[in-house]
């Protein structure tokens, strides 16, 4: 299906489309010469691409053919975490996975536990055959909460579905808060979007606690506390009150609970709220001001802001602003943070076939926890001891938090693992077998974005590495292997593209994209997707959102606070992507080597210069990195650029070494801008 557009019958142009967990989801134009990558290029047709791809995916090609790619299904030969290995033939592999995996599953399939999410954001090799796999198995089920549950669960919980503005009508605001995102590193192409809509006049103001690239090229950057957005959204509240900034009229026809709301806001004069988040009451003042007073006012909020104790409160408080000032009326006005909902309706509920549980109902475990759950022995409450992983689409040793305990569940003896990989991460170093999995370029498969309201294809481009295998090949063959006979573990890639999303696949294929079906303005006459049809402040059974301070602060453990002085967040690192792309040598060499940035006033304090090696330590362990002091960290507040692999660093740790294992208000999602440390040479 891939269309020649050039004159030499050898060369072909494919459509491809970026896997990795970006709100951007590029279209990819890929360019071969019979089996030989000539060019990869951003799509210059797709309406957000635009012919750009970021940093990292334009180094696609070095990833895809780096000389440390596993191209060969390894076996372990020495103590787990020693990436000691020796090649193995896929039948002996796979019929000793199975063979295993059958041993468990006679005992109780729930002592099986599938860990995966966004090492590829596609419908085919992420869940569909993984998906009918562990159902059939009657495995343990994963809740996957790693990145971004807290804020969807409570956008969800305002609007009745994780939706929000088109990301192409930010070029016509005329104020954009950019919340919790450094888009130029994360989210570039919402970027062009705000640029342009600077040029035409636009007012553009960061808050982040960080002062990253993104609030540099703002007009104003408001450099609030870790985990405090909820204070100030609150704060705002309270100023479009008693200033009536508002649109009675909205807040009448459109929204529920807007009374209580009312009386919580006025509670939160902006000292109050200026004293929580550290920074000044004229900031509260003037921010409110700009937002109840400009119009279209648009607000990108990104997922750093959740990821604390409070962070779905604080996503239901900054969803309501919009509705406060009737923003929701015009097509450049509201909010975005995930636009993952408006596919939704499109996407088929079969895909991972649920019904292959047969009524059974394994127990959900949490992947945030996983360090906790790996060591837990088997109990009435919990259940079996966990004595199967099959790992894909993840590093949880380097990626998951508190991963003193991550690392010491997976050097269990007892625990038998499987990895299936590009490379030897921190993650398959401790398994028992390292399968190799074809790469972006190598296999089928169909996207949809959180960041955008496109589906993109995404056809092969070149024949599998080595002897690399498709997650979807490999759990198909494993299922054949386990005896698993149902018609539907026969669905080769290809099918399994075709049925994800009830569209015109042909045409999908044909274009290499398709716009969905989304109003222009989607909520101009309200019709929010709960069950009343308003957005909703509080409902029956729905408490008013509230400021939750963090587990780790002086509001909650002051104790702690004392000996911890510091808020550490980990952001992550410009050219990596979680802990994609680490082991890419040009990428690394921009980044050099694990930082941590801090401001003057603290490292001096501290008696600390800058590039000066220290280590990082609370109660959970230490970390050693070097100390950039710079003004991209607020006082009271260091940044640890993340995530490195652990074997890639000093002292064979990472972030979250610091990071724990406690979750959020809503969403069960971890914490892991919410932490405590102190900083000291080394």
């Amino acid at each position: 299906m891939s269309l020649p557009r050039d004159s030499s019958a050898s060369t072909r142009v494919i459509h491809a489309a970026c896997p990795h967990d970006c709100p951007d989801t590029c279209a990819i134009r890929v360019t071969v010469e019979g089996d030989r990558l000539v060019r990869l290029q951003g799509e210059p047709d797709h309406p957000t691409t635009q012919g750009a791809l970021c940093t990292k995916v334009s180094r696609y090609a070095e990833r895809n053919s780096h000389p440390e790619r596993v191209l060969q299904p390894l076996r372990r030969v020495g103590p787990k975490g020693s990436g000691q290995f020796e090649p193995v033939g896929w039948d002996e592999a796979l019929n000793d996975i199975a063979a295993r995996l059958k041993a468990i599953a006679a005992r109780d399939p729930q002592a099986i536990l599938p860990y995966s999410y966004a090492g590829t954001m596609g419908f085919v090799q992420g869940e569909a055959m993984a998906g009918r796999f562990f159902h059939r198995l009657g495995a343990s089920q994963l809740n996957r909460t790693i990145c971004a549950e807290a804020g969807a669960t409570g956008l969800a919980l305002t609007y009745g579905a994780t939706v929000g503005m088109h990301l192409e009508h930010f070029a016509e605001s005329r104020l954009i808060l950019i919340w919790g995102s450094n888009s130029i590193a994360s989210n570039l192409h919402f970027w062009t979007y705000a640029q342009a809509a600077k040029r035409a006049g636009a007012k553009l103001i960061a808050i982040d606690p960080r002062r990253t690239e993104t609030a540099e090229k703002c007009h104003q950057h408001i450099a609030l506390r870790p985990g405090t957005d909820s204070a100030l959204a609150l704060g705002l509240m309270h100023e479009l009150v008693v200033n009536d900034w508002l649109d009675h009229d909205y807040l009448t026809r459109h929204v529920e609970g807007w009374p209580a709301l009312r009386e919580r806001a006025l509670q939160w004069p902006p000292e109050r709220a200026a004293e929580v988040c550290g920074i000044t009451a004229d900031e509260v003042r003037g921010l409110a001001r700009d937002y109840g007073t400009t119009a279209p006012a648009a607000i990108r909020l990104n997922y750093g802001m959740q990821r604390v104790a409070g962070g779905g409160n604080a996503a239901r408080l900054i969803a309501l602003l919009p509705c406060l000032v009737g923003a929701w009326r015009h097509r450049a006005g509201g909010l975005l943070l995930s636009a993952s909902g408006w596919n939704k309706p499109l996407r088929n509920p079969a895909l991972e076939r649920p019904d292959l549980l047969g009524g059974r109902q394994p127990r959900s475990i949490n992947m945030s926890t996983i360090g906790d759950e790996l060591l837990r022995e088997a109990s009435p409450a919990f259940g079996p001891k966990i004595e199967a992983l099959v790992v894909y689409n993840s590093n949880p040793v380097a990626v998951a938090p508190e991963s003193a305990k991550v690392v010491a569940g997976f050097r269990r003896e007892d625990l038998f693992t499987v990895v299936l990989e590009h490379f030897l991460t921190d993650t398959a170093d401790h398994a028992d077998y390292v399968l190799p999995a074809t790469t972006q370029l190598e296999h089928w498969d169909v996207h949809a974005s959180y960041g955008h309201t496109y589906l993109l294809i995404n056809e092969p481009a070149l024949p599998p590495a080595g002897q690399a295998r498709s997650n979807a090949e490999i759990f198909r063959q494993l299922a054949a292997r386990m005896g698993f006979d149902e018609p539907c573990f026969q669905d080769d890639d290809l099918s399994l593209a075709r049925q994800a999303f009830e569209v015109d696949f042909d045409e999908l294929c044909r274009v290499g994209w398709l716009k969905l079906p989304v109003p222009e303005a989607p909520f101009a006459e309200g019709r929010f997707f709960t069950s009343s049809g308003k957005a909703q402040a509080c409902a029956p059974g729905l408490p008013l959102p509230d400021h939750v301070p963090n587990h780790e602060s002086a509001e909650r453990d002051p104790t702690l606070a004392q000996r911890y002085p510091l808020a550490m967040i980990s952001p992550p690192a410009r050219n990596f992507l979680n802990s994609s792309f680490v082991n890419v040598k040009s990428l690394r060499d921009i980044e050099g080597e694990p930082l941590l940035e801090i401001c003057e006033a603290d490292a001096q304090a501290r008696g600390l210069a800058d590039g000066q090696p220290v280590r990082v330590f609370n109660d959970r362990g230490e970390y050693h990195c070097v100390a950039r002091v710079s003004p991209r960290a607020r006082p009271g507040v260091v940044n640890g650029l993340g995530v490195w692999w652990r074997k890639l660093g000093r002292n064979g740790t990472n972030v979250n070494q610091l990071t724990h294992q406690r979750l959020t208000d809503l969403g069960e999602a971890p914490c892991f801008y919410d932490c405590l440390v102190e900083v000291a040479p080394l």
